[in-house]
């Protein structure tokens, strides 16, 4: 029997206001507060409307140039991506053998890796003395692509495999009674049911390329740039506000579409006939083949940067051994840097860790208001809008809220240029989205019916938050903390922009070692690079042990 429906008490009804003002200052204050100051800059002039510079801006020619690479750039990736990972997630979420964890982590890996570890790690790999070398890829738009497929694969095997692995296989055993060959199968039953995850994890791969900071700059420099790197240079290097602002606002435009359709398509896959993942995984098939043929070949290509970096990490002047890594308690060449490598990865660890308590303080209230499932329709439309705009900060350039930062943060109440704690909200920022992604999932499959059955035996809402709603969602937020700290530590674009000299976070270190002459600055630049990807690896390994079938599904 159906407990009848509880009318939320007053505490609740607070709580639920509390819960989505709380987020909703934070976006804001720190997301469209900067964000509209940095556009309105380019937009108003002596404080009157003035339009011109759009035109202006993008009739430029490097401007269209730019535009279309990043468009060109970001869907050849995204097309590349499906084809390579629609295999891999078949083979890694349908079928069942030894090792599969392990693949699993493998082919995730590469997308927890900080940007400019990726960059650094395919320069190695290209450049003159490198595996490929030869090749003649280093500083290629090739080379770039191949960074761009190697970071977002994982995106679509984990988005279409979590989507593909608990699917019902009796409609293609049905068809395949009937008479259907495989190809007919996969084309008229099992494409079909997949097409919203294949079309929501497109869409974010895209989104991911086209705003693309870290690994552009460090592969393509000002030859290859975005729209990202485009913004950077105006702001940094021109001052140009007018023209960073009308490509801040041409690539919010295309991240709005694009959350929106990502929306629709995750709202068409809750329709799927879902059972028990571990009785919808089978041993694999003779015609498993191909399938399994070019998961190793990608999974072997996967590996090749992390193992070449690692390589060239422990080679000197003077042939090979550690000397790099002993380098690390240096400055550098030349007092290259202002502190040393292992001061910089305790800037980050410590700058990781309060991103992370903000992120999972602000996300975890939003996900607790987001997964309530109100009557009323202009309500629920009203949490849709509040979901979405938690999203903006994912695709949004990283540039535009760092610049944003330092000229909107600047006087009272909010005067924050030389405070500490600007970093870690950027920060926080980028990694509210995923953390919000990783808790909701599970928050809304709980039945509402739980909650009401324990508000009808006597419970008060906040003995109902507790031993209900946090009670189930314990372990996601474990592994959400895991996944924003590794985020965080690896994030590039808004700490460039706002990292203190003589407080630098890694990654930031990283990209001035590499920019410097001299092969010890360089080797030094590997060495950190390994400390980093290990540091992060060891992360995203806890996280994989706290295991949630939902995360990463965007």
């Amino acid at each position: 029997m159906t407990p009848p429906r509880v009318r939320p008490a007053p505490g609740t009804i607070f709580a639920i206001v509390l819960g989505a003002a709380v987020p909703l200052a934070f976006v804001g204050v720190f997301f469209a507060w900067p964000v509209l100051a940095m556009v309105g800059r380019g937009f108003f002039v002596d404080g009157a409307l003035d339009l011109g510079g759009f035109v202006e801006v993008l009739a430029r020619p490097r401007t269209l140039r730019l535009i279309g690479l990043t468009v060109g750039q970001a869907a050849l990736a995204a097309v590349i991506c499906v084809l390579l990972g629609l295999p891999m997630a078949h083979v890694l979420y349908r079928l069942k053998f030894r090792g599969q964890r392990m693949l699993r982590a493998l082919v995730i890996l590469p997308f927890v890796l900080p940007t400019v570890v990726v960059g650094v790690a395919f320069r190695t790999l290209l450049r003159d003395g490198g595996l490929f070398g030869g090749l003649g890829l280093d500083g290629t738009f090739t080379a770039i692509m191949l960074a761009l497929v190697f970071f977002n694969v994982a995106v679509v095997v984990r988005t279409v495999g979590t989507s593909w692995e608990g699917l019902d296989s009796r409609q293609e055993e049905a068809a395949r009674v009937l008479g259907a060959g495989p190809a007919r199968v996969w084309f008229t039953v099992t494409l079909p049911r997949l097409a919203p995850a294949i079309v929501s994890a497109a869409s974010i791969v895209f989104l991911f390329c086209s705003t693309a900071f870290g690994v552009v700059l460090v592969l393509g420099g000002t030859r290859f740039g975005t729209i990202e790197t485009e913004i950077y240079l105006l702001t940094t290097q021109f001052l140009d506000l007018r023209g960073a602002s009308v490509l801040s606002v041409t690539q919010l435009v295309v991240v709005v579409l694009l959350l929106l359709l990502a929306a629709r398509a995750r709202g068409r896959r809750t329709a799927l006939r879902r059972v028990d993942a571990a009785l919808a995984s089978r041993r694999p098939r003779l015609g498993d083949g191909p399938a399994i043929a070019v998961t190793l070949v990608v999974a072997v290509l996967l590996a090749l940067p992390i193992v070449a970096l690692v390589l060239r990490s422990l080679q000197t002047s003077d042939g090979w051994g550690i000397g790099n890594y002993l380098a690390l308690g240096t400055t550098g060449s030349r007092n290259a840097l202002v502190v040393t490598v292992w001061v910089a990865l305790g800037n980050s660890l410590t700058i990781a860790v309060q991103a992370t308590l903000v992120a999972l303080v602000i996300g975890l209230a939003a996900a607790l208001v987001i997964s309530r499932q109100p009557r009323s329709r202009g309500l629920r439309r009203a949490l849709a809008g509040f979901d979405g705009a938690l999203m903006l900060p994912l695709g949004v350039s990283a540039v535009t809220v760092g610049f944003g930062f330092l000229i909107t943060l600047n006087q009272p109440p909010f005067d924050l240029r030389s405070s500490p704690i600007l970093v870690p909200i950027a920060q926080a920022l980028v990694a509210l989205p995923l953390v919000v992604r990783t808790i909701l999932p599970v928050l809304t499959g709980i039945d509402g019916r739980l909650r009401e059955s324990a508000s009808v035996l006597g419970a008060g809402p906040g003995r109902v938050l507790r031993d209900v709603d946090l009670a189930i969602v314990a372990r996601p937020v474990l592994a959400a903390s895991g996944f924003a700290f590794a985020v965080a530590l690896g994030e590039f674009g808004a700490t460039s922009f706002l990292s203190r000299p003589d407080r630098p976070t890694l990654p930031v270190v990283i990209f001035r070692l590499i920019g410097l002459p001299g092969g010890d600055n360089f080797g030094m630049a590997l060495a950190a690079s390994v400390v980093l990807a290990a540091v992060t690896v060891g992360v995203i390994a806890l996280v994989e042990r706290l295991r949630v079938g939902t995360m990463g599904a965007f």
